[in-house]
């Protein structure tokens, strides 16, 4: 197949069109003049996982062009994302750890391998220039501003897309790499809205779930004048009352944009917005009044002294219940809720940085912070993007569920690995008991990176037999809230490709793509699909038994190659009083393998001792963490006994540096 493309209208990289110097700008595509483009693969939707889709086709020899709807090109890794969801860093691989070791050479010198860290915080401009430079090696044609107005079709397949300036866009295979889901509804594919109950799946945790996290610490009224329920409720409080834990409806998990603040001197101060009206922060006002003292966003460390500041608490930057429409709404009316969002959001930081009737405290720290001039700069520093956290999600021959995430079941037709926290932010406002009360948010671990099927990113045959959905992915409710994270994007966006290829070299539907052959390929390329060799245990920091501390323990996640969400370090002080102890839990006795891992730096310790405690005593050995990073040491084979008898210590005495305390791993020999 050939590619042609008006150079007018396309955004490109390298090669002919428009050179790439940057996502940030104005792009627009041109409406003069209609375009056929060819292709192997049509991707809608320029957000990380399209860009991977794509990029990786073109690395397969293939044509592949990227046909976005706004004029943003890398979906939220781009959009103040910067710091990244990982779960477990070490199950992700292939294009995804490509583009986190890009971003680590980009802040660290030095030369790209196979080997390098992956870095999972930066700043929004530098998660473009690495998509810039992937697009641009792949010579991959980006088009923006071309939102899909219709569709062809040949029987259960999709001939080509074509979008509101009358420009067609034909392929072999498509991609909806959306947030939204939009294809795969235009397609006839079957999705879902909402939350499950929790019978629907046999789940625990989906549907209707009252919890205590970003939740009210103090009693707080809901009316509009306190104590008054004639006076109706204040914006954003359901007038519905609570349903029973676990029942389905068609709410989703709240949405904001992802800040990227600076305490820069040059910084953007924080506007009073048009539309601005104080009322709709008067729970948060009464929530302070009523003794809470913060946080009120987040300011996670990303680089350059900037964050990536999201929701944290009763009421922040998470728009609740004011999103419901948006996932099947026509554009007009998603634009009219992203200026809602936008309005409401900017409006909360200029109350907090300028309300008289708050602490002085609370307004102090606030405008302490300010957007940054090098960011965003044709939006003034604001966030291009709204955080769509869930949207559609397709229903197909595999749902992932909480069961998935728990390990309880495992696709065998695994395509790559998540490994996040089932995660949902809360969902509605409520009244109980005549007090306001959040509802929705769930924050539950998953026990280890789980298999993605490769059935959960294709519909049904019947439905479409040549289109393949990464994001907007066959889950339930709460299994999304696992797997919905930039990285697993970019994994299933790569696995999408692959399939393409393959079928189009078989002519095969998507469905029949045999996935041993696939899971080869994926492998080939860097693919992580499998987790862990048999009855291995693994201990991180971050579990909630079997560690135990003494003296204080810093946790960071600053320095890549680290297993879990972080890892901790000793502060370089209190050297000899601080000590980490791991305590796994060992299913049989038995000869085991010891491996430790830690993230190298210069500035760590060459001489940590570690007491290895099993079966036969004691014996201590010593690492150098300056070496070694990311990576499972081995540090001998030992008897141990079945349970918990065995331990690994980490000691700080007469260390010469930082000292690193990340996972263990104890694998039968």
């Amino acid at each position: 197949m050939s590619l042609h493309l008006s150079r007018r209208r396309l955004l490109t990289v390298g090669g002919a069109g428009l050179v790439l110097a940057g996502l940030d700008g104005p792009f627009r595509a041109d409406p003069a003049r209609a375009a056929v483009t060819t292709v192997d693969l049509v991707v809608y939707g320029a957000t990380s996982g399209g860009l991977a889709a794509a990029i990786t086709m073109r690395r397969l020899g293939r044509t592949a062009v990227v046909v976005e709807p706004t004029s943003h090109v890398g979906g939220l890794s781009t959009a103040g994302l910067g710091a990244t969801d990982t779960g477990v860093q070490a199950s992700i691989g292939g294009l995804a750890a490509e583009f986190y070791r890009r971003v680590y050479v980009k802040y660290h010198g030095g030369t790209l391998t196979p080997t390098s860290p992956l870095r999972m915080t930066f700043e929004p401009h530098v998660a473009t220039t690495v998509f810039a430079e992937m697009l641009a090696e792949a010579d991959v044609p980006v088009v923006v501003d071309a939102r899909l107005s219709g569709i062809g079709r040949t029987g259960n397949r999709i001939t080509e897309l074509r979008t509101e300036d009358g420009s067609i866009y034909r392929g072999g295979m498509f991609v909806d790499a959306t947030y939204e889901g939009d294809l795969l509804a235009m397609a006839g594919v079957g999705f879902t809205v909402g939350r499950e109950s929790n019978d629907t799946y046999g789940e625990t945790i989906n549907g209707v779930q009252s919890r205590n996290t970003h939740q009210f610490a103090y009693p707080v009224d809901p009316y509009v004048t306190a104590g008054s329920p004639a006076s109706g409720l204040l914006p954003g409080i359901s007038t519905t009352p609570l349903a029973p834990p676990g029942s389905g409806d068609d709410r989703i998990q709240a949405y904001c944009f992802r800040m990227c603040l600076t305490q820069s001197a040059n910084r953007i101060p924080f506007g009073k917005p048009p539309g601005y009206d104080p009322i709709r922060y008067e729970l948060l006002l009464r929530h302070i009044q009523a003794g809470y003292a913060g946080p009120y966003f987040t300011t996670h460390s990303i680089g350059g002294g900037k964050t990536d500041s999201n929701n944290n608490g009763a009421v922040s930057t998470d728009n609740i219940g004011f999103n419901y429409a948006y996932p099947t709404a026509s554009w007009a009316a998603r634009e009219s809720i992203i200026a809602e969002h936008r309005t409401y959001q900017q409006g909360l930081m200029w109350f907090l940085a300028n309300d008289p009737r708050l602490p002085a405290s609370v307004r102090d720290s606030t405008a302490r912070w300010g957007l940054p001039v090098d960011e965003f700069t044709s939006t003034d520093g604001w966030p291009p993007m709204l955080y769509i956290r869930e949207a559609r999600r397709m229903v197909s021959a595999y749902v992932m569920t909480e069961a998935d995430c728990r390990g309880r079941v495992r696709a065998t037709d695994s395509v790559g690995l998540a490994s996040y926290t089932m995660d949902s932010h809360n969902c509605q406002r409520v009244v109980v008991n005549g007090r306001v009360r959040n509802e929705g948010d769930v924050q539950i671990g998953v026990p280890a990176p789980y298999p993605v099927s490769y059935r959960a990113i294709v519909p049904h045959q019947a439905q479409c037999a040549n289109l393949l959905v990464p994001v907007c992915l066959s889950a339930s409710h709460i299994a999304y809230g696992s797997i919905r994270m930039e990285p697993v994007f970019m994994i299933l966006g790569q696995a999408a490709a692959t399939a393409a290829s393959l079928a189009l070299t078989g002519n095969l539907a998507v469905q029949a793509v045999p996935v041993p052959a696939l899971q080869t390929r994926l492998r080939q390329d860097g693919g992580v699909l499998e987790w862990g060799s048999s009855g291995e245990v693994i201990l991180d920091n971050a579990a909630t038994a079997g560690i135990t501390r003494a003296g204080t323990w810093v946790r960071s996640s600053s320095t890549g190659g680290y297993y879990g969400p972080d890892y901790e370090h000793d502060g370089n002080v209190g050297k000899g009083v601080n000590r980490l102890r791991f305590r796994p839990s060992l299913p049989t006795a038995g000869s085991w393998t010891v491996q430790l891992r830690w993230t190298a730096h210069a500035n760590r310790a060459t001489n940590v001792p570690v007491d290895i405690e099993h079966a036969d005593g004691l014996i201590t050995k010593t690492v150098d963490q300056r070496q070694a990073g990311g990576q499972w040491v081995p540090l001998g084979t030992y008897p141990f006994t079945a349970g918990t008898g065995g331990s690994v210590l980490i000691r700080t005495e007469d260390t010469n540096g930082y000292v690193v305390a990340d996972a263990v791993r104890l694998v039968p020999a």
